[in-house]
């Protein structure tokens, strides 16, 4: 294929400038009539003003603050009742410019709650059919938990704790303070408090052949953000907006039976204590490799010989700094296989665990610890290098979900270890997927519960990629990968959103998290994938996007950026206004659907008197019959059989946004024109992506 720039690169640019417009008046896809300025490519109004806590070029002022909350808690799993009880300490720090007379708190188990939960009252009536799959789902008895508080305290003036002043709304807790917090002050509370474990989803327990597993997620008290955004950020938790979290330094230890193991945001402080030496011995050697090994093999699960010998409860200590989260998980089924891994030219180990009952074998073996090494690959070229020390993949009954340095993943074989190509792919991406989420959010620290695609379409965006590097690494046969060793990527490939894009019953990514009404794969991960990949190979050069992406990653890691900080770093690091991208994409919903519909060939030397530059001048005029202006690809197949390729900016829309007419020189017959050839931008209508002379032509 000879791809070619258009016609008045060709030595004819003087010609450019005498030639009118298609039309004779400005031309808007989406003209009011209130005859003010309705161009896609106008400047964004709905972004907030720069100041000092974040600039114009999208990223942290000269002023920008965040608040800090550290924790030491102390936890014990009841493996009878299924309860977990805890003791905090939280140590709050104060680093904005203002004073703060009381403290918001998430009880994101309060959402389970039947005393306290929205989510439970805003359910509706059931449907009147309900299929067998659809039960197990809706949940017809629901789960009555939510934080049992029996302790809020808060250090006063003098140094004593006293008993605090609070009340509780559903899902948030307000802590009134006895004296004034002022900037750069910090205040201490404690809290006491137990939950009753749920039977399924994110923060619970699964029962499997050898016993339970416990994925303990949102499940101490954890600080509200106070922002220079929202001020105290205090949306509900209604199951689907997920969190928006400070920073600190955190000290758990965590109670559980001698046979269980235990993984955990943060590095193993006792581990003398809570594994044997053979296991600390095949740990050492395993960090060697990229490659898995066994720190307990499957015929060890359950064995005393594998645990510290003794009597009673062990207590496992865990160490984490600067994480905005913390989770952990504990089974006396689990198998455990390790890793480590360096990025090229540095010595920092990065230990990579994967924890899964026998269950998940043989998948969970072959799969969990390579897709994580695999994430930190991809993540760390195209965001930057992993900066934790541990990585952890754990097997449980979360279908997905992630916390800093451990994510819960729920694929299996079946009951006789077999599985399919399908269920292989799914744990690949699913881990990809889950990993990957250190990156977004869990250090560049986005606002969950407002913004869904700020974390879960930027994470699918850099999984895509981490799926076909998958596929290209392992294509010697250790996965079972197509011919061409390609992944079948389900999000991230234009084409694969384009039934989306045709549903009129859609709402525009910045809407809220709670507010999207349906579809919310497609529309909080999906489409602003898409919309990345779009950018990175058809509107920019690929080195100009990754440069401004790592600029935008980079400047706001362990950082709160909001949606117009993102979307000014990428202008400002690109190099481009991309407000017409934006508007389009991100304020609306509309669709791209370019249609050629007409091909008309004069001779050159009756247009110019000149034929050196080819005998014939071919326009080709294209309407832009969806609402969204994109970059103009073409494709030229010629009557002996050669093609030519055009592409155009989206700059061809800026006069006429809803005509435009392509023309060059040739000395060849146009017999056929495809408009997006690669299928690069969702066209919603190919069938008028193609023009074919026919026989009277």
């Amino acid at each position: 294929m000879n791809r070619v720039a258009p016609w008045w690169t060709a030595g004819v640019l003087g010609l450019l400038l005498v030639v009118p417009s298609d039309a004779t008046a400005q031309q808007w896809l989406h003209d009011d009539g209130s005859r003010t300025n309705q161009s896609m490519f106008r400047i964004l109004d709905e972004w907030p003003d720069p100041n000092d806590y974040r600039n114009a070029a999208g990223l942290p002022g000269p002023r920008y603050w965040q608040q800090k909350a550290d924790y030491r808690i102390r936890v014990t799993l009841d493996t009878v009742e299924h309860r977990a009880a805890g003791s905090e300490r939280i140590t709050y720090h104060n680093n904005s410019p203002d004073p703060l007379r009381f403290l918001w708190l998430q009880l994101d188990q309060n959402t389970r709650s039947e005393e306290f939960s929205r989510a439970y009252r805003m359910q509706g009536a059931l449907p009147e059919e309900i299929s067998p799959r659809a039960m197990r789902f809706l949940g017809l008895d629901r789960f009555d938990g939510g934080h049992e508080l029996t302790r809020v305290q808060v250090v006063d003036g003098s140094g004593r704790l006293v008993d605090a002043d609070y009340s509780i709304n559903n899902t948030v807790m307000r802590v009134d303070l006895p004296r004034v917090l002022e900037p750069g002050g910090v205040q201490e509370l404690e809290i006491d408090w137990s939950y009753r474990i749920p039977d399924s989803g994110r923060g619970g327990k699964e029962l499997v052949s050898d016993g339970w597993i416990y994925e303990m997620a949102q499940w101490f008290p954890r600080m509200s953000v106070y922002d220079d955004v929202n001020g105290w950020q205090t949306d509900q938790f209604l199951g689907r907006g997920e969190f928006y979290l400070s920073f600190g330094d955190y000290d758990v230890a965590i109670t559980v039976p001698r046979n269980h193991i235990v993984d955990a945001t943060g590095e193993l402080q006792n581990p003398e204590e809570v594994l044997t030496t053979a296991q600390m011995a095949r740990l050492e050697a395993a960090y060697t490799s990229e490659e898995p090994s066994f720190i307990v093999t499957a015929d060890e699960v359950m064995d005393p010989g594998a645990r510290p010998a003794g009597t009673g409860m062990l207590t496992w200590r865990f160490h984490a700094e600067n994480v905005r989260d913390f989770a952990w998980v504990s089974s006396k089924t689990y198998v455990w296989d390790a890793a480590g891994y360096r990025y090229p030219g540095e010595d920092r180990l990065i230990k990579v665990h994967s924890l899964y009952p026998r269950d998940a074998m043989p998948l969970w073996d072959k799969v969990s610890t390579r897709a994580t090494v695999q994430t930190l690959k991809t993540y760390g070229r195209l965001a930057f290098p992993y900066p934790y020390p541990k990585a952890v993949n754990a097997n449980g009954p979360a279908g997905g979900m992630e916390y800093p340095m451990l994510a819960f993943c729920g694929a299996r074989p079946q009951p006789d270890g077999s599985y399919s190509e399908g269920t292989e792919r799914g744990l690949i991406s699913v881990t990809i997927h889950e990993v990957g989420h250190n990156w977004f959010p869990m250090i560049v620290a986005t606002d969950e519960r407002k913004w869904t695609w700020m974390d879960e379409g930027l994470n699918t965006f850099l999984q895509y990629y981490g799926e076909q590097d998958y596929a290209e690494t392992y294509c010697d046969g250790a996965w079972t990968q197509t011919e061409d060793c390609t992944y079948p990527s389900r999000r991230g490939p234009p084409p694969n959103i384009v039934g989306y894009m045709r549903d009129p019953d859609q709402v525009p990514l910045m809407t809220e998290s709670d507010l999207i009404h349906k579809d919310f794969g497609n529309n909080g991960y999906a489409k602003p994938a898409t919309g990345l990949v779009m950018l990175r190979e058809h509107v920019l050069d690929t080195p100009q996007f990754d440069a401004a992406f790592q600029g935008y990653a980079q400047g706001w890691m362990f950082k709160h950026p909001q949606p117009a900080d993102f979307f000014r770093s990428m202008d400002d690091g690109a190099g481009e206004n991309l407000a017409w991208f934006w508007r389009g994409w991100f304020y609306t919903t509309h669709a791209n659907d370019q249609a050629v519909t007409d091909v008309s060939v004069q001779d050159a030397q009756e247009l110019v008197g000149d034929s050196s530059r080819g005998s014939r001048y071919v326009r080709i005029r294209v309407e832009n019959r969806g609402g969204l202006v994109m970059p103009l690809e073409m494709e030229v197949v010629f009557a002996d059989g050669s093609r030519q390729r055009l592409d155009y900016p989206v700059d061809v829309w800026r006069n006429n946004e809803k005509t435009f007419v392509a023309g060059f020189f040739t000395d060849k017959t146009p017999v056929e024109v495809i408009v997006d050839p690669d299928e690069g931008f969702a066209d919603i209508d190919r069938e008028n992506n193609v023009w074919r002379r026919t026989v009277t032509q």
